[in-house]
């Protein structure tokens, strides 16, 4: 049965915490970072609320759930979007069995009021109108006010808060005032290739060493050029071939490159094949040559000119 709890009169269904198997595997500096700015260092001291930024996949959600249970607290996950409204954030009334109004209270009032972290996903989703609902949760105030069920709702001590952006996906503008708000900002990259390979190991604990090596050195070619392919594309990739391989009753634990590339141009669009070991080698000496042709036909402009 969901918990419920007497608010100022009104009595609210609680949610219940996320409880997924995630944990940041990698840079412990970020976690590190997000235990810092949910710090209390002095009875006057407030805790920050830190934005999470990077690219989709990257790790944000990941690192923000882990950060939570390694403070040992609940963590409550709110998925953002573009229709998000301000009740939705809060409370929302629905019907009871008995035919009654009775208010639900979101992941978001559900941490302030138990005391654990709230992860806002997407958060640049949003609209203003929404975000203005939490600006009095984000400064000494520590609030939020239910027009629907017609409360004030103060968070508890130990209530933490975070939120993710994608840096390259906005559907709305942050205010400024609100921006002001969630700090401080902390970015996360791509991992280090070392790093990479415990990803997808920790995530496909089936899949064979050499498929992964792999993988992982495909995701390293492909930062080295700036590429916006991250470590769940590469989990995804690594899944679809061994599924294909397993269907067709083929060792879903040896590598076959040709069929690993097929797979890919499932998951990416072609040209991410060339960060292939093979492929990016001759990619890179394409490019090589490119270049030093390129070096030649200014070099004989300016042989012309001294004559």
């Amino acid at each position: 049965m969901p918990e419920k709890i007497e608010l100022s009169g009104v009595e609210l269904i609680l949610s219940e915490p996320a409880n997924v198997q995630m944990d940041w595997v990698g840079n412990d500096d970020l976690i590190n970072q997000l235990k810092a700015a949910w710090m209390i260092v002095d009875k006057e001291d407030l805790p920050l609320n830190p934005r999470i930024l990077g690219k989709p996949g990257i790790g944000k959600t990941t690192l923000a759930y882990a950060a939570g249970k390694r403070l040992q607290k609940d963590v409550y996950i709110f998925q953002c979007t573009m229709d998000t409204r301000p009740e939705d954030l809060l409370i929302s009334p629905v019907i009871a069995s008995d035919n009654k109004i009775a208010y639900v209270a979101s992941s978001l009032v559900s941490a302030m009021i138990k005391g654990g972290v709230c992860l806002l996903d997407e958060g640049n989703r949003m609209s203003e109108k929404s975000w203005a609902s939490l600006a009095p949760l984000m400064d000494k105030r520590r609030y939020v006010e239910s027009i629907i069920a017609g409360i004030r709702i103060y968070a508890h001590p130990e209530f933490r808060l975070c939120v993710t952006m994608n840096s390259d996906s906005s559907t709305y503008e942050i205010p400024e005032y609100i921006q002001s708000r969630l700090q401080p900002k902390i970015f996360v990259d791509f991992p280090n290739r070392a790093d990479e390979l415990e990803i997808l190991k920790y995530n496909l604990p089936f899949a064979s060493e050499e498929i992964l090596d792999y993988c992982a050195e495909f995701l390293e070619n492909a930062h080295s050029e700036d590429q916006p392919y991250v470590v769940r594309d590469g989990i995804n990739i690594v899944r679809y071939y061994m599924k294909t391989r397993e269907l067709n009753g083929k060792n879903k634990s040896r590598l076959n490159e040709k069929e690993f590339k097929d797979s890919m141009k499932h998951i990416l669009e072609d040209g991410a094949l060339r960060y292939c070991s093979e492929d990016f080698k001759k990619y890179q000496d394409e490019k090589l040559k490119e270049a030093s042709r390129h070096d030649d036909f200014y070099l004989d402009d300016e042989d012309e000119d001294m004559y």
